[in-house]
């Protein structure tokens, strides 16, 4: 209970934690089992909490789907909540972008290159980097 006090956690990590402080694989089992049935461990509540703050970070799509699967979050669930995000991935790739380097995009293959790499990074897709990157004002 003192770990869910804190954050939403998914039920592969909280069984991770409570596996590495020792307690007995059949007690772990249990516990979440009724922490699920009782509503207090939700997958789907940790997947909207930790898309919305890694969002909130300016992380893309890409990396956040990559560290919710290592969590053992299943595609379906990942799928449905970065779809609710779906319009605003470009612009958060432009705002990221412009935060780091500045508001004028790159005049020179090296720089573009530069800044692609960095989007691809923070987890962001060659048709979002792209977008942003083009020589248009339609952000």
């Amino acid at each position: 209970m003192d770990m869910l006090a804190r954050r939403e956690h998914s039920e592969r990590e909280l069984s991770r934690k409570l596996a590495s402080r020792g307690y007995d694989e059949s007690v772990i089992g249990e516990t979440i089992g009724a922490l699920v049935a009782d509503g207090l461990l939700s997958n789907a509540r940790f997947v909207e909490s930790f898309v919305h703050s890694r969002y909130q970070r300016g992380q893309g799509p890409l990396k956040i789907r990559a560290e919710l699967r290592d969590r053992g979050i299943d595609d379906a669930a990942i799928d449905d909540c970065l779809e609710a995000y779906a319009e605003q991935w470009r612009e958060l790739a432009g705002q990221v972008r412009e935060k780091k380097f500045g508001a004028s995009l790159p005049g020179d293959f090296r720089e573009r290159s530069r800044q692609m790499r960095f989007l691809q990074q923070r987890g962001f897709g060659s048709e979002q980097i792209r977008g942003v990157l083009r020589d248009d004002d339609s952000l």
